[in-house]
This record gives C-alpha cells, structure tokens and sequence, in this order.
C-alpha cells in the first residue's frame, strides 16, 4: 500500500506512476490539475468574489476593510458573540472582525485573502442545552455518590467523576443551540483539508510539513458560540467563519467545528491539546486514511476506551481515491471490523451507534454525505446530552470495581452470636454462672447441713470456709488478664472479616478500621462490666422451704442432744435406765440430719442452677451488649453506608445493582 503524505497528496509519487506535484496522472493517461497553485487561484478567485461580488454577501477584502469605517463595538459585540467580559476577544475581535485568516501561499508567492460573509442581525437565541429526566437523575446520583465516597475513596479514584460532574455543569450554562465536534486524526490522514472543504475556504493550513496543525482553530457556521470556544481555550485569532452558500450554511447552523492537532504528534504538548479539547467536545469525527486505520495507537489510546461514547463519534475513511477498484469497500470492511472489536457500535440498520462513512477530501467525494449528516446531527440538538450521558457510562464503569463485586455482603446473625459468645467466654460468663451456682448450693448446705458435718468439713479445710466446695484453683491474675485480652482480639478479628467479606476493598479496609477502634480499650471495659454484672451482693435469695428445712435440721439436731443427755444422766445414776427411748431419740436425730440435709440437696440442684444461669445470661447480655456498642454497631454503619452508595451507584448506571 502506498504511503500516503498529507491531506492535499502533494509531493507524492506512488509505484503505479502516478504523481501529484504539478498535476496528477492516473492510469489512463488523464491529468487531474489539482496542485497548490491550482488552490491558490480557486482561493484567488474566492476572495475576488467577495470583495467584488454581492453574491458572497463579503464584506470587502483587506483594501476595502482599510478604506471603511470602523464598525461599532456594538455591532461586532452582536454579531461576534464576544462579549466585554472577554479581553481577547475585545481586543481581536471574536472572529477576527469578521475575516477569515489571511493565508501566504510560499510557492505562489502572493497574498492571498479569503473573507467570511457578515451575519446581519440579532445573533439567534442559544439557551442551555435540555439535560432529559433520566440524566438529571442520574447526576444528581452520581454527585451525592461521590459525596458519600469521598471519605471512604481517595480522590485519584472519584476524580473523574467529579470532572464528569464539573463538565456536565458547566457544559449545561452554555449554549444548546450549537454543537460542538472536534476533527481528530493522525498524521496526514487529511483532516485539516477535510475542515477546509466543510467550510469552503482554507482555514487551516494543509501541506508537507509534520506537523501541520500545531494549534486548535474553531470555526462556527452561527453566531453565539463564543462561550463554548472559550471553554476549549481557543483564542480569538483562531476562531473563523466559514465562507458559505446560504443553502449550506443553513444546513449547518449550530456547527462549531474544530481543527485538531495531530494526535500522534512528535509535539508533546500537541497531543496534550487533543486529548485535553476531546473531554470537552460534544462530539468527534475520526479521520483516518487507508494507510493508518489500524494504527495501535488510535485504538488503544482513543476509539478502545471512547467505546461507550459511539453515539457521538463519526469515524470516516479518507483518502479513497487512492484506492483502486473494490480496495476502498474491503478497506472500509476491515475498519468496521477493528471498530467492532474495540467495542464500538456501529450506527447500522437505524440501531444507535457510531457513523462509518468513506470519502475523499480532495476529489470531494462523500462529502455531501458526511456534511448532510452532520446537518441532521447538529439539527437534533441531543450531542450535549449524549456526550454527558456517555461520560457518566464511564466514570460509572471506571468506579465498579469500588463499589460492584457480586458477592453476598452484610453481618449474618450467626456471625453476630458467635462474636457476643466469644466475649462471654473472655469475661468468664459460664465460669460466673456454674459460681453463682456453687454459691448458692453453699447457701443451702450451710442452711440445711448438719451442724456436725459441717464442723468436720471447716476442721477438713483448715478454718477456710470456701476450700473444699468444689471449685477449681484460680489461677493468677496476669495470667487470665492476658487470656481473655487474646480472645477478645481474636473475637474483634474474625468478626471485621466476616464483615468485610466480599466487599470491594476500600469499603472492607473501611470495616476492618472501624472493628480495630472499637477493639480499643474492649477488654478494659469487659472487666468492669464483669465486675458489676457478676455475683450480686449478699447472699443469695432463699426458697420458701428453706424455713421448714431448718427447723427439721434443728429438730433432728436436739434430738440428738436429748437422746445424748438422757444416756449420760442414766449413766450417772441420775435417772432410771431405759436405754431404748433414748438410744432411738439419738438414732433418730443421727439419721434424719444426713437424710434431711440429702433432701435438701437436691432440692437445691434445681433453684441453684437457675441461679447460676441467671448470673451467667447477665453477664453475657452485659459483654454482648459492650460489643455491640463498640464494634457490631460501627460495623453496621459501614455497612449501612456501603448498602446506600450501592444503591446510589445503582441508579448512576440506571439499573439495580446487586
């Protein structure tokens, strides 16, 4: 394939013979004068017409803008858009007074000047561009998203949503009668004699020399734009008007048109240009030529990621002309191909998407194509609108990742009650309730017991009443203390990774941090609770049979004190002998004391594990309810917030979100 140099083919010869220099010579012999001094006569011959015509409806060229009076500040303000607010433009004219840019032609050796039509009147109304009811919504999600992320999100990650958002508002105090689209290529792919054909007069420069477009120039078919151009920071010595036919310029009123430079410019600070002005168009006509169509770049860079922005896009095939035969049908094929696979869809069969067309620049084939298109384009008045809703497509789509994962999230119940039980366990809630339930047994036994058993029993323990009651030894302090703070850290962990399993990572980071200060000074306040919500103070409560029990005991007690005394005075010779009634009063007190201390032992199996269980559901509802406070609840708020900018997410992509 031919490499092609620039928009005009000049200075190229290919290997069918051909050249395009002084003219161009096709396979059949015929010569197509179509070089730069042909340009400069028809240009010649543009600008004779408007200084001498009245057709054009010119103002006259530079003789005659030399020889009239100067116009009023106030009618340039009316016809230019520019207003005072605007220094360059006051001091250059918003559209240059009117005159399109004097261009030198080098090889002619002439000055040559083209003039744009003076618009007479009121400059038509230009409100801001109609946001629909579904976009409005979905900003205004978008914007309290960010708003509830910014705390949670670092602003790398919610930046470009907030541009989005700025872009978006800004864009809507501007004019919506016009639209805004922006001629972007690669070297030589002709777009810069593509501007120059739309509106009829070279504006920008075309030649040999890369790059040739070193600075974006706007050029709008109405007045009122200004305000849009400033937005892209274009000056006002590049802003132009179009030279125009009534009938064309009507076609495209609203159009504002601008000149890119090259995006694969060796000038850094020209594809900074581009990729700055492509954020802020409403649209964009890709102009590729047969030989760069595929280039990497173009598709990694820009048409890959701009994927969701189809409907503002128009991708034409320049340069046809050099194609023989059926090469520019397979050559346009192929590009649809490319685009399909970086996800582009194509506008085919009325369906919405991105428009492919072929033509040729300088043959001024499809041209008419492409300009009756983006008459209806910009007569539809919806760029502004689509552009915004694509860019909100992709911030929102950039932002899944942090906020999307289609994992089941939240703080199961399960997960709940196993966090309250391992803080009963580090407080000691079942060693407290079997303790309380010893206690209360030891209640009993010393209200009930025989006064003889439990003599033996305190001799047993050597005069301490507590030893000898079943207990275990308790350890030493530290050593508890250091026990129960592991469990607690090991309960607060494995709760902060249920919590956070499955969100995405911020929001888990979120969750872990919130678990970690709430675990801050848990242990503390677990023994404080354990030490208020343990044993009760005194003694415990008595049953009502207790009374009863008692005076059994002492019954069978002074039993056996009379059987004893009466045994002893007949011993003494103090009373008569009868070793049987008194022997039985002994007998009787002896076993009925054992007996009735064993019925009231398990009599008080029954109220003292109640006791015990009391004491233990105490101090578990008073350590569950520490924990709630301090980490089950943060926890819940994080997810509560995560559960609401979800939802909010969800309405940004217009769909529930799972």
């Amino acid at each position: 394939m031919t490499a092609v140099t620039d928009e005009d083919h000049t200075d190229h010869t290919d290997r069918s013979g051909r050249t395009d220099h002084t003219g161009r010579t096709d396979r059949s012999g015929r010569t197509d004068q179509t070089d730069d001094t042909g340009r400069s006569e028809r240009t010649a011959h543009a600008a004779g017409r408007d200084r001498n015509g009245p057709e054009s409806g010119g103002r006259g060229g530079p003789e005659d803008a030399s020889e009239g009076a100067p116009e009023p500040a106030a009618s340039r303000a009316e016809a230019g858009g520019a207003g005072a607010d605007d220094p360059v433009a006051e001091a250059v004219g918003a559209w240059d007074d009117g005159l399109i840019a004097r261009r030198v032609n080098e090889e002619a050796g002439g000055e040559q000047a083209a003039v744009a039509q003076v618009r007479t009147g009121a400059a038509p109304a230009s409100g801001p561009p109609v946001y629909d009811g579904p976009l409005r919504s979905r900003l205004d999600a978008l914007r309290e998203l960010v708003g509830l992320s910014r705390t949670r999100l670092d602003n790398r990650t919610l930046a470009e949503a907030g541009r989005v958002l700025d872009e978006a508002a800004a864009r809507r105090k501007l004019s919506g009668q016009h639209t805004v689209v922006a001629l972007a290529g690669a070297t030589g792919s002709g777009k810069s004699q593509l501007f120059n054909t739309l509106a009829g007069v070279p504006i920008s420069e075309t030649g040999v020399r890369r790059p040739t477009t070193a600075a974006p120039i706007a050029c709008s078919w109405s007045d009122g734009a200004a305000s849009l151009i400033d937005r892209l920071g274009i000056p006002g010595r590049l802003r132009r008007r179009p030279v125009q036919s009534p009938e064309a310029e009507a076609q495209l009123r609203g159009l504002v048109l601008i000149d890119l430079p090259d995006h694969d410019s060796a000038a850094v600070q020209h594809r900074e240009q581009v990729d700055r002005i492509l954020k802020l168009v409403d649209a964009v006509v890709w102009v590729v030529d047969p030989e760069k169509y595929a280039d990497a770049m173009l598709h990694e860079r820009y048409l890959r990621p701009l994927a969701g922005h189809a409907e503002v896009m128009f991708i034409v095939l320049n340069q046809v002309d050099r194609l023989p035969g059926e090469a520019a049908e397979l050559v346009l094929d192929d590009l649809r191909r490319l685009l399909d696979e970086d996800g582009i869809a194509l506008g085919e069969y009325g369906e919405p998407g991105a428009t492919v067309l072929a033509m040729s620049a300088l043959t001024g084939d499809g041209v008419g194509e492409l300009r009756e298109l983006l008459g209806q384009f910009v007569t539809e008045r919806g760029a502004a609108g689509r552009r915004v809703s694509a860019d909100v497509d992709a911030a929102a789509a950039r932002l899944r990742p942090v906020y999307v994962t289609g994992q089941r999230t939240g703080l199961s119940e399960e997960a709940r009650e196993e966090f309250s039980d391992r803080l009963a366990d580090a407080v000691g809630a079942a060693a407290a309730g079997e303790a309380a339930e010893r206690a209360w047994l030891r209640n009993a036994g010393r209200a009930c017991g025989t006064p003889w058993l439990r003599l033996w029993r305190w001799c047993q323990s050597g005069g301490d009443p507590v030893t000898g009651t079943g207990r275990l030894p308790a350890r030493a302090q530290a050593d508890e203390e250091a026990t129960a703070r592991q469990r607690v850290e090991q309960a607060v962990r494995t709760v902060s990774e249920r919590a956070s399993a499955g969100l995405p990572a911020p929001w888990a980071q979120a969750v872990r941090e919130a678990a970690v200060r709430g675990s801050q000074g848990l242990p503390e306040a677990l023994d404080e609770l354990a030490a208020r919500a343990g044993l009760p103070p005194g003694r415990p409560p008595r049953p009502g049979w207790w009374p009863a029990a008692v005076l059994a005991q002492a019954a069978m007690t002074l039993l056996q004190v009379v059987g004893g005394l009466w045994l002893a005075g007949q011993i003494a010779g103090v009373m008569d002998p009868n070793l049987g009634v008194p022997v039985l009063l002994m007998v009787a007190g002896i076993v009925g004391g054992p007996l009735v201390e064993w019925s009231c032992r398990l009599a008080a199996r029954g109220p003292a594990r109640r006791y015990g269980q009391d004491a233990e559901r105490r101090l578990r509802e008073a350590a569950a309810g520490c924990g709630r406070a301090r980490v089950l609840d943060p926890l819940a708020a994080e997810l509560l917030r995560y559960r609401e900018v979800r939802e909010q997410y969800g309405r940004v992509v217009g769909a529930g979100v799972r």
